[in-house]
């Protein structure tokens, strides 16, 4: 029986343009779904564009347009990135459609039903002159640990804010003086859902990332604490719940739920039940991935699975916390004011989409920081179009070869690929995709290795039986390679089924090809 896969990428921001940080934490989504339909699983692999809050509202003031035209413009250039990166989205969305507005609702108002979700009256910051109240965002005060201005959410060096810190920010509309007044909000009461939560950790963590599972165990520790799900502006989902009229949903609850609102959509549209996929309850059938960077992990971890719990409808929790740390560009954050770093369509502009995955994958920051640099990824592409591309070519393109001839595979090759095929797949499952990139190049090593230990430039001339035995355990060996780099670069692996005339997409050995015509046989990389 086929498994049933959920890959949930995490929902980009729609207020900046994606950067090479962002690729690197989301890459692995779409090695993690190609390879699952590869094996004959059921994969929906969703994500969208999360579209509101205060930051959209306030680059819309700055630019002097609107949200939802701020929110239009990144959801499209976001859709463009991931479809020339070769992401394999069966749903890619935005939680600004009606769908997603309505179901989310209809999620948050069973939990509030349900008694995980409180009233408490607090003292906000409220702007007489504005009159409203204003987030945290939206006001400006004086560090009382640097002593350098921030915004209300945290300082660039790394302190949050107090409520009594507050007391003296300034708006940052209109620079008048913010006073306090109680004020009405909703509360996800995580405090009630710890027990619950803390035995999910326990028991899933084994397949997380030491990052999730280092920063799950410190927010329970210190003890789970009631969180706000309402904010006070106009740009968002509205809140079901009577009295409640003039908030708005707090976008990391609005976007969490996006996974199952995703989900529900494509199965409409598929004639599907994604009840399948959410409420199996046969783990050996089911496996649930979050992909996302370590900025986002309590949300996957801790919020997500409360959230779930709090629906009291047996919703199958997240089984694997896929969390990369951070990219660096040249040793340095990513920093669009500063210019530090490329945005992945400046990227897309200078460098190979297919290398530049693969590079992202084996020199990405999967369990620690790790660095980009220009050089760096030039020794990569030129690595995989020496070993890989030259492989392809000097095969497939050897002078006189019009047909790939008939001959006899290797019986050492063909066991060296059969244990790759089991090794990559256990390093893919096991969330290990550097792991999988070496074994690649392990691969096309040995490979490389073969064909210059059998001289086929001789056997040509010497011994033509033995040449075509080379030759078509090449072809065979590349035949296999295609299928192997399919969840890395599958572009070229298309590239290369379609030399071969592979109608097959399946994770398995291929045993044998026809007399293949070779035509048209292109160079699958240039050199940088």
């Amino acid at each position: 029986m086929n498994r049933k896969v959920i890959v949930g990428g995490a929902w980009p921001y729609a207020n900046s343009s994606l950067h090479l940080g962002h690729l690197a934490a989301l890459i692995s989504g779409d090695v993690l779904a190609r390879y699952h339909r590869l094996v004959g699983d059921d994969v929906i692999y969703v994500s969208g564009t999360d579209c509101h809050g205060t930051p959209i509202t306030e680059r819309a003031k700055k630019e002097k347009t609107t949200p939802k035209e701020i929110a239009e413009k990144y959801h499209a250039e976001f859709s463009e990135v991931f479809e020339k990166m070769g992401f394999s989205y069966d749903l890619y969305t935005k939680t600004e459609t009606d769908y997603h507005k309505e179901k989310v609702k209809e999620l948050f108002k069973k939990i509030y039903n349900n008694g995980y979700i409180i009233e408490n009256i607090d003292n906000d910051n409220y702007c007489e002159k504005c009159n409203k109240f204003v987030a945290d965002r939206e006001i400006k005060l004086n560090c009382p640990n640097c002593g350098n201005e921030t915004k209300g959410d945290q300082c660039d060096c790394g302190y949050v804010p107090t409520k009594k810190d507050l007391e003296q920010a300034i708006c940052i509309e209109c620079g008048s003086l913010t006073t306090t007044k109680e004020n009405k909000n909703l509360y996800l009461e995580l405090p009630k859902l710890q027990a619950e939560i803390e035995k999910y950790v326990i028991e899933n963590e084994n397949k997380w990332r030491k990052n999730a599972q280092n920063e799950s165990h410190k927010y329970l520790k210190e003890g789970l604490k009631e969180r706000a799900v309402t904010r006070n502006i106009d740009w968002g989902v509205d809140i079901p719940v009577d009295g409640l009229e003039d908030k708005k949903m707090y976008v990391w609850i609005d976007a969490v739920l996006g996974y199952i609102t995703a989900t529900m959509k494509y199965c409409e549209n598929n004639n599907l039940n994604w009840e399948d996929w959410w409420k199996n309850n046969d783990t050996q059938d089911n496996k649930i991935y979050m992909v996302h960077g370590k900025d986002n992990i309590v949300f996957h971890t801790l919020i997500f699975p409360g959230l779930l719990i709090g629906l009291n409808e047996n919703v199958n929790l997240p089984g694997y916390i896929v969390s990369t740390e951070y990219l660096n560009f040249n040793e340095q954050k990513f920093s669009k004011s500063k210019g530090i770093g490329l945005t992945i369509l400046e990227a897309l502009d200078k460098f190979d989409t297919e290398t530049l995955r693969f590079h992202l994958i084996k020199n990405g920051p999967e369990t620690k920081d790790s660095n980009f640099t220009e050089e760096d990824y030039i020794m990569t592409h030129n690595e995989i179009t020496n070993k890989l591309g030259n492989f392809v070519n000097r095969t497939l393109k050897y002078k006189g070869l019009s047909e790939i001839p008939k001959g006899i595979m290797n019986v050492s090759v063909k066991e060296y690929i059969t244990e790759k095929y089991t090794e990559i797949s256990r390093n893919i499952e096991n969330i290990e995709f550097r792991r999988a990139t070496l074994s690649i190049i392990e691969l096309l090593d040995y490979l490389n290795k073969y064909y210059d230990d059998r001289k086929p430039w001789v056997l040509f001339k010497e011994n033509l039986l033995e040449f075509n035995n080379t030759i078509y355990t090449c072809a065979i060996s590349i035949a296999n390679i295609s299928n192997l780099i399919e969840p890395f670069m599958p572009k070229i692996a298309n590239k290369i089924k379609k030399y071969l005339s592979l109608e097959n997409n399946n994770w398995e050995y291929i045993d044998k090809l026809d007399c293949i015509e070779l035509n048209n046989i292109e160079p699958l990389f240039e050199r940088k």
